[in-house]
Parts: C-alpha cells; structure tokens; sequence
C-alpha cells in the first residue's frame, strides 16, 4: 500500500498540473479568507498564498523550476489582464483630460524619489552595486524592472524580489496610510497605488471602485514607462558619485 501510495506521489509531484493545480486551490483558499477577513490589507492573497505554497515545496523537497513548468501558464494571463486594464481607463477618459497635469507632476516626482531614494539607502547601509541596481525598479512591473537590471549588468532575480515586496508592503502600507491622511479622492488614491505597488496595488484598487481601479492602472502604466526612461540616468549619476 505504502509503495502503491509513493508511486502514485512521484507520478503526481512529475506533473506539471500538480502544481498548477495546487497553485490555483491555494489562492482560492487564500481569497476566501482575504475576503472574509473585510479585504484585510496583511491578508493579501499573493502575500499568504506565498508564505503556503514556499515551504510546500520546501516539504517537498520540489526546484522552483520545476515548480515553474506548472504554474507558468498562469503567467501567460499576464498579458491579457494588463491589456484588459485599458478598459476600465477609457471608460475615465474624460476624468484624465481634466487632471492630466496634477497626474504627471506627482508621476515625476513619484519615480524619481522611489528610484533615487533606494539608490541612497541602499548604499549608505553598503550595499553592492548589483544589489542597488537590481532595487532601482522596484516600483514598476516585474517584466520592466527584470529587462532593466539584466540590460544594466546585475541579477533580476534580486529584481522581481524587490519588486515583489515592493508590491506587498507598499499595497499593505498605502490604504491605512491614505485613510489616515484623509484623502479619498479616488483619483489621488488609485495613481498612489499604482505609482508605488504596481500591480498588486492595481489588484487592491479594483476592489475599491471603477474610477479607483482604472487610475491605478494609469499609474503602473506611466511608472514602468519612466521608469524605464529614467533608469540609465539614476544609473549614470549613480556610477560619477561613485555610488556604483
């Protein structure tokens, strides 16, 4: 029986829809309870299905790139869903004809000190220069941020970390921080949300309203897009102040 059951397991954990499967179980589960818990920001579902599904494969004793060959094809829903984004956007456009101008001063300032700030910190607490440039990204989306490290020489795999957290606190910080500021206008608060947690922050801001949700989107959109822009810049006054 012993044998049947260890046969059966290594035939199961073989399978790339093991795990595609388990990842898809996991994140309902995690939704229900984040749902249940009145959209509890610490209960984010991509925060808790994480902290399920690592030592999952700890236990397991399973590679990421194994892992990977399953849940891959939910990367492929990527796409799509950011290009769906432009919906609820266009539905918006007339609020964006209004206040375009307020929109891209706070997205210049915004990328700027996101990117010059960690250039800062992180090599005033000694960090390496692969390390710096591999945080400098860390408010846009993971692809932009993972394209700009590997062209400027360090690790996107410290990259997409980076941006990740980046995504889970500043989603985690943001809502509490802007209730308490008192600011509701969803315009300021979805443009917060995209600007500094890009996707995930896009993810919460739907939950909240149409108009929320939709400049979030706006405000991923813009921040990759200077981000990219901006990065060899950072990166070139970076290296003449003998930071990198």
């Amino acid at each position: 029986m012993n044998d049947d059951f260890f046969r059966i397991w290594v035939f199961l954990t073989e399978s790339p829809l093991l795990w595609l499967t388990l990842t898809l179980c996991v994140y309902l589960f995690t939704l229900t309870i984040y749902k249940r818990a009145n959209s509890n920001s610490f209960l984010l579902p991509v925060l808790t299905s994480v902290v399920i599904l690592v030592p999952i494969l700890q236990w397991t004793d399973t590679p990421y790139e194994h892992y990977f060959e399953g849940a891959q094809f939910i990367q492929l829903l990527i796409g799509p869903a950011t290009v769906a984004l432009a919906i609820p956007l266009y539905k918006q456009l007339k609020l964006l004809r209004q206040h375009w101008k307020p929109i891209m001063a706070a997205l210049f300032v915004g990328t700027n000190v996101a990117m010059f700030s960690t250039v800062f910190i992180a090599w005033a607490l000694g960090g390496s220069s692969a390390i710096i440039i591999a945080m400098m990204p860390k408010s846009a989306t993971m692809p932009i941020a993972m394209a700009l490290v590997d062209y400027f020489g360090s690790e996107p795999s410290l990259a997409a970390v980076s941006v990740a957290i980046t995504g889970i606190g500043g989603t985690i910080i943001a809502v509490p921080l802007l209730r308490m500021m008192k600011v509701t206008d969803p315009i300021t608060e979805g443009f917060t949300l995209g600007l500094t947690a890009h996707a995930i922050g896009t993810a919460r801001s739907m939950q909240l309203n149409q108009t929320t949700g939709a400049f979030a989107a706006l405000g991923m959109s813009l921040t990759g897009i200077a981000t990219a822009l901006l990065m060899p810049a950072a990166v070139a006054i970076g290296r003449s102040l003998g930071m990198l």
